[in-house]
């Protein structure tokens, strides 16, 4: 179907219709769809990774830990703690709003959402978000990415066979039907992607005073900082990996990594052999290893590498046709090029040395710079560690470890500044969703006079003894 503005907004109308409704607010009803969801995923699991395959490249595996097996978590998650999460909080209304003894919070969904989602996960970032937004009792319209329509039209799919239009759709299209989408007026917004893009979201938004999310990498990208008593081995094994997961277009992943210079030359030798260890000594022949989205996208990541070319001392090179660039290691790089203050989302990794002794230096310049999704620090100080993480500012992150933050439960995801605003995943994408409406509850019997005028008197006296 090609979408059109008249007919964007003609769906988001007969979802306000549906809405109003008030289907949607039984929470029985929203678990039930959620539940349908988990069965149309796992049913077209096969489709999902033909696709996933085709347009990224992706191995049957890598599309299940990413994208598949991660929504289904995503979805068991909110299907346990929904009614927990939606039941209406009382509190005891206090003293000054006597005769009234209860107030309650109502959590009440926004409405009409729009979730615009990327190619680079195209099931777990539209999905995992649907999820949040069905779980607060709202209708939603995907926009799903251009880059990957064979995606897009599975994720149609899916959802076309469990949900009615005017529940939940999704539309495809390319910018200009992303437009025709934040012209109209949604109830909450839920982007993921570049910080360019999420500022014309916002003043979009801003137009109809919509409340936003926004999912965003970063403008710097996300550091890694690795000080010169850490596991070496353990720290590159998990770097390789990380780095060459959906070939580096991950919004979390590792962008550069500041290495004590008294082991810079260690760890790289370590990165060298875990790669080669994990994809091969050629990873682009390698059908394990997904390729760059766009030849476009491909043609940014070999400039990178050709600006760099004297220093590069891993990799350097691709396989044009296929999109599949080997990853890259760059070092030495100083911490003000252009390369490090760049999110490249891409297999290319910049090394910047520091001396060990240095660190609280490199890690004031860290914090002036825009937030990242992401922060990781390999040590065993770990209560070095935990001071760091709890004085910078970032998304989440990890301490001996990488990417995994993304998969713990109950806990929120997302980042701050430049790279976004909200928070998601289980409780909190309920919470995002949803929004907290207070109401007392008052009495018609023994209400005192006090608040009503003339205040003097016995009234007077009376206010005054209660504020001391």
């Amino acid at each position: 179907m090609e979408w059109t503005r008249e007919s964007i907004g003609e769906l988001v109308s007969r979802q306000r219709t549906f809405f109003r409704s008030g289907e949607s607010l039984d929470v029985d009803y929203r678990i039930q769809q959620l539940k349908r969801l988990r069965v149309s995923i796992e049913l077209h699991q096969e489709e999902i990774e033909a696709a996933l395959a085709h347009e990224l490249g992706r191995s049957d595996i890598e599309a299940y830990f990413c994208d598949i097996g991660s929504v289904i978590l995503e979805i068991n998650e909110t299907i346990h703690g929904l009614r927990k999460w939606a039941r209406p909080e009382n509190h005891f209304s206090g003293l000054l709003c006597f005769p009234s003894v209860v107030t309650k919070v109502y959590k009440m969904p926004y409405g009409v959402t729009l979730i615009v989602s990327p190619f680079n996960f195209p099931f777990l970032l539209s999905l995992g978000v649907l999820a949040a937004s069905i779980a607060g009792g709202n209708t939603a319209v995907i926009k799903a990415s251009s880059k990957t329509p064979e995606c897009t039209e599975v994720l149609r799919k899916i959802c076309a066979e469990v949900f009615p239009e005017e529940y939940v759709a999704v539309v495809g299209g390319g910018h200009d039907v992303a437009d025709y989408c934040l012209e109209e007026r949604f109830d909450k917004i839920f982007y993921t992607g570049s910080p360019n893009i999420g500022k014309h979201v916002l003043r979009k938004a801003a137009e109809n005073l919509t409340p936003v999310a926004l999912e965003l990498g970063g403008e710097n990208g996300n550091w890694c900082v690795i000080r010169k008593d850490a596991d070496l081995k353990d720290a590159a094994r998990k770097i390789a990996f990380f780095k060459m997961c959906n070939s580096g277009q991950v919004c979390i992943n590792i962008n550069q990594v500041a290495v004590a210079e008294e082991v810079a030359e260690d760890f790289i030798t370590e990165l060298k052999a875990a790669i080669i260890t994990q994809i091969g000594a050629n990873a682009p022949a390698n059908p394990e290893y997904a390729k760059l989205i766009t030849p476009a996208a491909y043609k940014k990541c070999a400039d990178w590498a050709e600006k760099y070319r004297d220093r590069v001392c891993y990799g350097g090179y691709g396989d044009e046709e296929a999109q599949k660039y080997s990853p890259t290691i760059i070092y030495p790089v100083n911490i003000d090029e252009d390369i490090v203050m760049n999110e490249l989302f891409c297999p290319i990794l910049s090394i910047v040395p520091y001396k060990d002794e240095e660190i609280a230096r490199l890690l004031d310049i860290i914090a002036e710079r825009e937030h990242g999704l992401a922060m990781y620090l390999f040590t065993k100080d770990i209560a070095w560690a935990k001071r760091v993480m709890s004085t910078q500012q970032f998304g989440g992150g990890c301490i001996n470890e990488v990417c995994l933050q993304l998969m713990v439960k109950g806990v929120p995801f997302n980042g701050t500044g430049h790279s976004g605003m909200g928070a998601y995943h289980g409780e909190w994408g309920f919470r995002e969703f949803t929004h907290p409406q207070t109401v007392m509850i008052g009495s018609t019997k023994f209400n005192l006079p006090l608040r009503e005028h003339p205040y003097n008197g016995i009234k007077k006296a009376i206010v005054k003894l209660m504020q001391r």
